[in-house]
């Protein structure tokens, strides 16, 4: 029996897929540190050793007692012995007495007694062997302590951390050049339509280039998914349904096109047959995007993501991001749906929105700067057409139950990625 398409809330979707992915088993990989850059731990990474391994001078200068510096001043100085110079690089067997000093580059290894550095300014050298001191310096100053940065045993990153460009750095000071990461998700792309053709196509009357595929490739390729796109297939059953079926072994299948109705839809069909449980949910309370299609087959999570492109990038971004971060290890499955604010920005809006209520519309907005202010301009065209998205900084969330938005609010901003 044909299924047909309802308004079903954000929530729905996010309860129906927790109980698909909370079956799924992550796979695990052990990766070098130079390919690390955006794969999320499957593992706790905790220091081997101290970092630093010693304590070290943070200027040029002397290694000091900081008590034989007390009163010292431009006016009253103090007067050190110099025992010795340390080596960049190399240990140092120096051990300071009360009024001794030792010279130490930035970087060098503090001496043994040392509990301060002079720096070379606030000293004059008198002789070959002394210097007096113009500064009284407390304890720890121009110091970086052993073990100050972090202590061996000490946890560095959780499990389910996304190793940034910024961490790679920590990593290598410790030594972790190994370690377990979870296998990016598998995501296969597939773009229905008999008047599609390639991007590189010279196209003739009635027919468009693909573009989803292009699009929805990208994005996931970019917050760290593997995807594969399978082409274009023709609005026939047997070509979709043995397109489809060669990639029921991945993780994420998403389908562009064929979740509208009309004469040549017959995803719901055609997905009800290729297993079980077969179609979950169909219409999506959410502007552009309601006809989308949610359907696990056999342990595959199959998207049905609607033809025209804002509407297929709208639904990419705010539903299939959220599987593809599950299936990373990057969020659990009863996170779905959970922003992360620091890709949000307030900006004042420039026109009044009219909004459906009953549906969350997502709108494009460009940011414009001016007088020190930020102001939201609405990008507003039909769901078919793609530039509003290319020309857009943010997208602004009016929620289901908002008719609207009046011109000078502050509006909150999601960054487009």
């Amino acid at each position: 029996m044909r299924e047909f398409l309802e308004l079903n809330p954000l929530e729905k979707f996010w309860q129906q897929l927790e109980s698909c992915l909370e079956k799924k088993k992550l796979q695990v990989e052990k990766i070098k540190l130079n390919n690390a850059a955006g794969r999320i731990l499957a593992e706790d990474i905790l220091s081997p050793v101290d970092l630093p391994p010693f304590s070290r001078s943070t200027v040029d200068g002397y290694a000091v007692k900081a008590a034989d510096t007390a009163g010292a001043s431009a006016s009253m100085p103090t007067y050190l012995d110099i025992i010795g110079s340390v080596q960049m690089g190399q240990k140092t067997e120096i051990e300071l007495k009360s009024g001794q000093v030792a010279a130490v580059p930035t970087g060098g290894m503090i001496p043994q007694n040392a509990d301060a550095v002079l720096m070379i300014e606030d000293t004059e050298k008198i002789e070959s062997k002394m210097i007096e001191s113009f500064k009284a310096l407390a304890v720890g100053e121009n110091i970086v302590q052993k073990a100050e940065d972090i202590g061996a045993g000490e946890l560095l990153f959780k499990k389910g951390h996304k190793i940034m460009a910024r961490d790679i750095g920590a990593l290598a000071g410790l030594g972790i050049t190994e370690f377990d990461v979870f296998q990016k998700a598998a995501v296969s792309i597939i773009s229905t339509g008999d008047e599609l053709i390639p991007a590189e196509a010279k196209a003739k009357a009635g027919q468009i280039r693909d573009i989803n595929s292009y699009s929805i490739a990208a994005y996931l390729d970019k917050i760290g998914a593997e995807t594969k796109k399978v082409g274009i297939i023709k609005d026939k059953f047997d070509n979709l349904k043995s397109a489809l079926q060669k990639e029921l072994g991945q993780d994420l299948v998403l389908i562009s096109g064929g979740s509208s109705v009309g004469i040549k839809d017959m995803t719901i069909d055609l997905l009800n047959s290729l297993g079980e449980p077969g179609v979950l949910l169909h219409g999506l309370a959410i502007k552009p995007g309601k006809p989308t299609i949610l359907a696990d087959i056999e342990g595959t999570i199959v998207v049905g993501l609607p033809g025209h492109p804002a509407s297929a990038w709208t639904v990419n971004t705010v539903l299939s991001a959220e599987i593809v971060r599950v299936l990373n290890g990057e969020k659990k499955p009863s996170e779905m749906g959970s922003e992360n604010n620091k890709y949000f920005i307030e900006a004042e809006l420039t026109r009044n929105l009219v909004s459906d209520k009953g549906r969350e519309e997502y709108i494009p907005v460009k940011i414009i700067e001016k007088n020190e202010k930020l102001f939201a301009e609405p990008l507003l065209a039909k769901s078919s057409l793609i530039t509003n998205l290319a020309y857009g900084d943010a997208v602004l969330k009016i929620p289901q139950n908002k008719e609207g938005i009046d011109k000078g609010e502050l509006v909150r901003l999601k960054l487009i990625e």
